[in-house]
């Protein structure tokens, strides 16, 4: 008799133990849940800079895989990161791809004594001009492959710069990515800055900052 009590009082023990572990079990999941909720929301800036080629190649597209078709995006917005030496593109706020750049060299500011870039920070906006290739006789440099976003002509997306006879500057190319060293423009890769001449439409916003 009593090896048969003993017996129920394992058996309604058990019973109870399931039964809680089974309550429990909604709060677990709903902590998987919200965790992979966070993950999926950084895998697209993950996915987009694995896709980073390396070494560094100023001749070649910043990633692996082919560009954006831009047909697809419904709000697309550009950001630079001056210190960063990068320029994203974003569909809302998705990374869709991302671009080696270099933007202007940082100098000291006569009025704040800090140290400033002289690419202006901002929000701005790609404007009409652009085109296959310039030379700047004042600064002795040029660059192929441009599309304005500020002062129509002035502030450039472009490709690394060129020297008067439209050769390719070595020395300055092998900065994109790495370091600033433009007058105030963003350096590009050549493919890349070709994509963004001949695709950023008008209009897009361009978000420059420091970080």
């Amino acid at each position: 008799m009593i090896y048969w009590l003993l017996c129920l009082v394992v058996i309604i023990l058990g019973g109870c133990y399931m039964y809680n572990n089974h309550l429990k079990q909604p709060a677990a999941t709903n902590k998987t849940v919200a965790t992979t909720a966070k993950s999926k929301a950084t895998s697209s800036s993950s996915k987009s800079q694995s896709n980073m080629r390396t070494p560094i190649d100023w001749q070649k597209s910043s990633e692996t895989v082919p560009y954006p078709d831009l047909s697809k995006v419904k709000n697309l917005w550009v950001k630079v990161s001056l210190k960063g030496n990068r320029t994203y593109l974003y569909d809302g706020s998705k990374l869709i791809y991302t671009m080696y750049s270099s933007g202007g060299v940082y100098q000291k500011d006569a009025k704040t004594g800090k140290m400033k870039s002289t690419t202006p920070t901002g929000t701005f906006y790609v404007q009409a001009e652009r085109g296959d290739s310039f030379y700047n006789q004042e600064l002795g440099e040029g660059a192929n492959y441009y599309v304005s976003w500020l002062n129509h002509g002035e502030y450039l997306f472009h490709s690394v710069p060129t020297k008067a006879d439209g050769s390719y500057n070595l020395k300055e190319a092998a900065k994109l990515g790495k370091s600033t060293g433009s007058h105030g423009c963003i350096r590009l890769s050549v493919p890349d800055a070709k994509w963004m001449e001949q695709n950023l439409p008008e209009g897009t916003k361009v978000v420059i900052a420091d970080n």
